[in-house]
Protein backbone atom coordinates (compact mmCIF):
# COMPACT_ATOMS: atom_id res chain seq x y z
CA UNK A 1 0.00 0.00 0.00
CA UNK A 2 1.93 3.06 -1.47
CA UNK A 3 -0.40 5.87 0.47
CA UNK A 4 -2.11 4.17 3.44
CA UNK A 5 -4.10 7.39 4.20
CA UNK A 6 -5.38 7.85 0.40
CA UNK A 7 -6.32 4.20 0.63
CA UNK A 8 -8.06 4.24 3.31
CA UNK A 9 -9.84 7.24 2.93
CA UNK A 10 -11.09 5.76 -0.54
CA UNK A 11 -12.38 2.90 1.74
CA UNK A 12 -14.50 5.18 4.30
CA UNK A 13 -17.96 5.55 2.18
CA UNK A 14 -18.31 2.10 2.10
CA UNK A 15 -16.36 0.51 5.42
CA UNK A 16 -19.15 0.63 7.48
CA UNK A 17 -20.78 -2.15 4.98
CA UNK A 18 -19.10 -4.97 6.86
CA UNK A 19 -21.53 -6.37 9.55
CA UNK A 20 -17.98 -6.55 11.67
CA UNK A 21 -17.16 -2.70 10.61
CA UNK A 22 -20.48 -0.89 11.21
CA UNK A 23 -22.62 -3.42 13.53
CA UNK A 24 -25.58 -2.96 11.73
CA UNK A 25 -26.70 -5.76 12.75
CA UNK A 26 -27.83 -5.96 16.97
CA UNK A 27 -26.73 -9.37 17.01
CA UNK A 28 -23.55 -8.44 15.73
CA UNK A 29 -23.57 -5.62 17.78
CA UNK A 30 -24.37 -6.99 20.83
CA UNK A 31 -22.10 -10.15 20.68
CA UNK A 32 -19.45 -7.28 20.27
CA UNK A 33 -20.69 -5.12 23.27
CA UNK A 34 -20.80 -8.58 25.43
CA UNK A 35 -17.00 -9.44 24.31
CA UNK A 36 -15.78 -6.09 24.63
CA UNK A 37 -17.14 -6.29 28.51
CA UNK A 38 -15.85 -9.01 29.06
CA UNK A 39 -12.22 -8.06 28.90
CA UNK A 40 -12.15 -4.73 29.75
CA UNK A 41 -12.16 -3.15 33.33
CA UNK A 42 -15.51 -1.91 34.34
CA UNK A 43 -16.50 1.21 33.03
CA UNK A 44 -15.49 4.15 33.77
CA UNK A 45 -11.90 3.89 32.48
CA UNK A 46 -9.27 5.80 30.01
CA UNK A 47 -9.46 3.51 27.26
CA UNK A 48 -7.12 4.78 23.55
CA UNK A 49 -8.87 3.34 20.31
CA UNK A 50 -5.94 2.98 18.00
CA UNK A 51 -6.96 2.73 14.04
CA UNK A 52 -10.48 3.50 15.51
CA UNK A 53 -11.37 3.91 11.85
CA UNK A 54 -15.29 5.08 11.57
CA UNK A 55 -15.56 4.58 15.43
CA UNK A 56 -17.87 1.81 15.92
CA UNK A 57 -15.89 0.30 18.64
CA UNK A 58 -15.63 3.87 20.60
CA UNK A 59 -18.97 5.01 20.38
CA UNK A 60 -19.72 1.38 21.68
CA UNK A 61 -17.57 1.95 24.67
CA UNK A 62 -18.44 4.96 25.02
CA UNK A 63 -21.61 3.98 25.35
CA UNK A 64 -20.97 1.45 27.81
CA UNK A 65 -19.58 4.45 29.74
CA UNK A 66 -15.75 4.63 29.36
CA UNK A 67 -13.94 7.74 28.02
CA UNK A 68 -12.54 7.19 25.32
CA UNK A 69 -10.12 8.49 22.70
CA UNK A 70 -9.80 7.44 18.89
CA UNK A 71 -7.16 8.10 16.56
CA UNK A 72 -6.76 7.30 13.02
CA UNK A 73 -4.80 7.90 9.64
CA UNK A 74 -7.94 9.05 7.44
CA UNK A 75 -9.36 12.24 7.59
CA UNK A 76 -12.45 10.52 6.13
CA UNK A 77 -12.56 8.13 8.83
CA UNK A 78 -12.21 10.34 11.49
CA UNK A 79 -14.81 12.08 9.92
CA UNK A 80 -17.11 9.50 9.71
CA UNK A 81 -15.82 8.69 13.65
CA UNK A 82 -17.02 12.39 14.28
CA UNK A 83 -20.17 12.32 13.26
CA UNK A 84 -21.36 8.72 14.38
CA UNK A 85 -20.41 10.19 18.18
CA UNK A 86 -22.49 12.72 17.62
CA UNK A 87 -25.49 11.13 16.66
CA UNK A 88 -25.08 8.92 19.40
CA UNK A 89 -24.85 12.00 21.62
CA UNK A 90 -21.52 11.22 22.79
CA UNK A 91 -18.16 12.76 23.11
CA UNK A 92 -15.41 10.82 21.86
CA UNK A 93 -12.13 12.64 21.06
CA UNK A 94 -11.46 11.10 18.09
CA UNK A 95 -8.26 12.35 15.75
CA UNK A 96 -5.96 11.89 12.43
CA UNK A 97 -3.20 10.82 13.74
CA UNK A 98 -0.71 7.58 13.27
CA UNK A 99 -1.77 4.57 15.17
CA UNK A 100 1.73 3.54 15.26
CA UNK A 101 3.20 6.50 17.06
CA UNK A 102 0.13 7.78 19.08
CA UNK A 103 0.35 11.74 20.62
CA UNK A 104 -0.47 10.84 24.10
CA UNK A 105 1.06 10.95 27.45
CA UNK A 106 2.56 8.20 28.21
CA UNK A 107 0.34 6.08 31.44
CA UNK A 108 -2.70 8.05 30.22
CA UNK A 109 -4.80 5.07 29.57
CA UNK A 110 -6.06 2.15 31.37
CA UNK A 111 -6.95 0.25 28.25
CA UNK A 112 -5.46 0.40 24.46
CA UNK A 113 -7.37 -1.04 22.01
CA UNK A 114 -6.63 -2.23 18.46
CA UNK A 115 -8.42 -4.15 15.61
CA UNK A 116 -7.38 -5.19 12.93
CA UNK A 117 -3.85 -2.64 12.84
CA UNK A 118 -1.03 -4.33 14.59
CA UNK A 119 -0.35 -6.77 11.06
CA UNK A 120 -0.64 -3.88 8.73
CA UNK A 121 2.33 -1.87 10.85
CA UNK A 122 5.77 -2.05 9.41
CA UNK A 123 7.49 -2.35 12.52
CA UNK A 124 4.76 -3.98 14.87
CA UNK A 125 7.49 -4.68 17.82
CA UNK A 126 8.04 -0.75 18.22
CA UNK A 127 4.36 -0.15 18.08
CA UNK A 128 3.56 -2.76 20.42
CA UNK A 129 6.29 -0.76 23.05
CA UNK A 130 4.41 2.42 22.01
CA UNK A 131 0.97 1.42 22.73
CA UNK A 132 2.09 -0.23 26.35
CA UNK A 133 3.88 2.57 27.44
CA UNK A 134 0.55 4.55 27.26
CA UNK A 135 -1.00 2.27 29.91
CA UNK A 136 -1.32 3.34 33.53
CA UNK A 137 0.04 0.48 36.31
CA UNK A 138 -2.72 -3.09 35.92
CA UNK A 139 -3.71 -1.57 32.06
CA UNK A 140 -4.38 -3.93 28.95
CA UNK A 141 -3.69 -3.86 25.98
CA UNK A 142 -6.49 -5.65 23.89
CA UNK A 143 -5.65 -6.49 20.29
CA UNK A 144 -8.67 -7.63 17.57
CA UNK A 145 -6.40 -9.67 15.15
CA UNK A 146 -6.45 -12.26 12.61
CA UNK A 147 -4.74 -14.03 9.64
CA UNK A 148 -7.03 -14.07 6.91
CA UNK A 149 -8.17 -16.13 4.11
CA UNK A 150 -6.23 -13.72 1.54
CA UNK A 151 -2.98 -14.58 3.24
CA UNK A 152 -2.92 -11.18 5.03
CA UNK A 153 -3.06 -10.76 8.87
CA UNK A 154 -0.75 -12.07 11.75
CA UNK A 155 -1.77 -15.21 13.64
CA UNK A 156 -2.35 -15.65 17.16
CA UNK A 157 0.76 -17.28 17.98
CA UNK A 158 2.85 -14.85 16.39
CA UNK A 159 0.68 -11.97 18.06
CA UNK A 160 1.63 -13.48 21.37
CA UNK A 161 5.33 -13.92 20.69
CA UNK A 162 5.17 -10.35 20.00
CA UNK A 163 3.41 -8.72 23.15
CA UNK A 164 4.37 -11.41 26.05
CA UNK A 165 7.63 -9.62 26.23
CA UNK A 166 5.50 -6.32 27.44
CA UNK A 167 3.03 -8.73 29.62
CA UNK A 168 2.36 -10.54 32.73
CA UNK A 169 -0.43 -12.39 30.86
CA UNK A 170 -1.40 -12.73 27.61
CA UNK A 171 -4.98 -14.57 27.48
CA UNK A 172 -6.25 -15.58 23.46
CA UNK A 173 -9.90 -15.99 22.68
CA UNK A 174 -10.58 -17.45 19.46
CA UNK A 175 -13.51 -15.35 17.68
CA UNK A 176 -14.81 -18.44 15.52
CA UNK A 177 -18.62 -17.82 16.29
CA UNK A 178 -20.15 -16.22 13.08
CA UNK A 179 -22.09 -13.59 15.24
CA UNK A 180 -19.17 -11.40 15.27
CA UNK A 181 -18.25 -11.66 11.45
CA UNK A 182 -22.18 -11.42 10.13
CA UNK A 183 -21.34 -14.84 8.61
CA UNK A 184 -19.23 -18.07 8.25
CA UNK A 185 -15.82 -17.79 8.40
CA UNK A 186 -12.79 -20.23 7.49
CA UNK A 187 -9.82 -17.94 8.94
CA UNK A 188 -8.13 -17.07 11.88
CA UNK A 189 -9.63 -14.44 13.96
CA UNK A 190 -8.96 -13.78 17.81
CA UNK A 191 -8.82 -11.42 20.68
CA UNK A 192 -5.59 -10.94 22.75
CA UNK A 193 -5.44 -9.46 26.16
CA UNK A 194 -2.22 -8.66 27.54
CA UNK A 195 -1.89 -7.42 31.18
Amino acid sequence: MSDPRAYWDGEADTFDDEPDHGLGDPATREAWRQLLAAHLPMPPVDVVDLGCGTGTLSVLLAEAGHRVRGLDLSPAMISRARAKAGAAGLEVAVDVGDAAQPPYDAASADVVLCRHVLWALPDAPAALARWVGLLRPGGRLVLVEGRWHTGAGIDAATCRRLVEPHASRVDVVPLVDEVYWGGPITDERYLLVAH
